[in-house]
């Protein structure tokens, strides 16, 4: 009888798996699933607030008048009338934009992998705002970047710092969410903007502007993208999303990049997955037409939820906090006092059913452990005032 003989190891995982961790939002928010949680760590539009009938009635009208064309393949750049349409809007908002700009992606948070793909070589160096978009500082973990801290205040990265670090350390691109930034809310003033964009023409550089809160504007006026400074459009790439102000189910995303960057992101696209759903795209088409509409009531509902987190924090918060107030988008920006640290004192936060975002994951640079995030999106004001007053009883026990 032939001995049993002992399986082989298998080849390990890549590196690069061992060196990027998941999200903590993500884990947060799978701890805190239980509905009597008031949950402010999330970055989730209102669900109640989805144009489910809206939504809902484009894609009857699709499969309805074109079921062939919704359930079969489609172009790798996307459905020409998704394209043509959103050119439209991107054009209206001041920033000229033909359908032949755009690559339209399974949610942005694709368009940034395929950037990185496109750009990236192990060890280039990439700029991100302190703090930043944490599934940025994943994707570019993944691509095996090296990421660089630009340091930055309440309007957003320091222009002259900027400069510095990108003539010191000569770097790929400069990934930035100018607008409602996530996760401080912060957005950069437009003369910051113009500063960034002659950075760029100045010393050769690709900026990644993502701009997924833009629409959700509540104070003040619109700011113009970065893309549309002088000299900055044939090196900045525009990102958007269709997750915040329709429905993140649908997974639609877009780019605008020069052609020659455009063509390298559809090849990435190719390996990746061939093309976004078609079916999604031709209703999202269909539905753009009255978008504005419901981005509107959202505005509305969004503008009150945020002004009920920010009449609340004095009385949640610890004596010698600070926070901002953004003019839109999804979040507020929180500092506890020096000796507080936010991550180690969530578990206890999380014994009174609420929950939040320890401000530590968001930085490439050193963390600032006092520093915690807020959404204030997904509760309604009575919802938030409750989980406010949950936040200062277990902010209080933990100490």
């Amino acid at each position: 009888m032939t001995a049993a003989v002992a399986p082989a190891p298998l080849p390990p995982l890549a590196a690069r798996t061992a060196t990027v961790g998941g999200s903590p939002v993500r884990d947060i928010l799978a701890v805190t699933a239980r509905p009597e949680v008031i949950n402010f760590a999330g970055g989730l539009p209102a669900p109640e607030l989805f144009d489910r009938e809206g939504i809902a009635a484009a894609f009857r009208d699709v499969l309805e008048h074109t079921p062939a064309q919704a359930l079969q393949y489609s172009t790798t750049e996307g459905e020409p009338s998704l394209r043509a349409a959103l050119a439209d809007r991107v054009t209206r908002r001041g920033l000229p934009t033909g359908a032949d700009d755009l690559l339209i992606t399974t949610g942005s948070q694709q368009a940034l992998s395929l950037l990185a793909t496109a750009l990236l070589d192990p060890g280039d160096t990439v700029l991100v705002e302190d703090p930043c978009y944490l599934a940025a500082l994943q994707v570019f973990g993944l691509a095996g970047a090296r990421v660089v801290a630009v340091p930055a205040d309440a309007d957003g990265v320091d222009p002259q710092a900027l400069a510095d670090l990108v003539a010191r350390e000569r770097p790929k691109l400069f990934y930035t969410v100018p607008t409602f930034q996530n996760p401080t809310g912060r957005t950069m003033p437009a003369e910051r903007r113009a500063a960034v964009a002659s950075v760029a023409v100045t010393h050769g550089l690709w900026i990644v502007e993502d701009d997924p809160y833009g629409e959700l504007r509540y104070d003040g006026d619109h700011l113009p993208w970065i893309a549309s400074y002088e000299g900055a459009a044939d090196r900045t790439v525009l990102l958007g999303s269709f997750s915040k102000v329709m429905a993140p189910g649908l997974r639609l995303g877009w780019l605008r990049a020069p052609a020659a960057l455009r063509r390298a992101c559809a090849v990435a696209k190719q390996a990746a997955d061939l093309h976004t759903p078609t079916l999604n795209q031709l209703a999202a088409a269909r539905y753009l037409d009255v978008l504005d509409s419901h981005v509107a009531t959202v505005r509305a509902v969004y503008g009150e939820r945020r002004d009920a987190l920010l009449a609340g924090l004095s009385a949640a918060l610890p004596q010698g906090s600070t926070w901002n107030r953004p003019e839109g988008g999804m979040f507020v920006w929180a500092r506890l006092p020096d000796s507080y640290d936010t991550t180690a004192l969530l578990p206890e936060v999380v014994k009174h059913d609420v929950a939040y975002v320890p401000g530590a994951p968001f930085y490439a640079g050193t963390p600032d452990p006092a520093t915690l995030r807020l959404c204030f999106v997904t509760q309604t004001p009575d919802e938030i005032a409750e989980g406010l007053r949950r936040l200062a009883r277990g902010l209080g026990a933990a100490q």
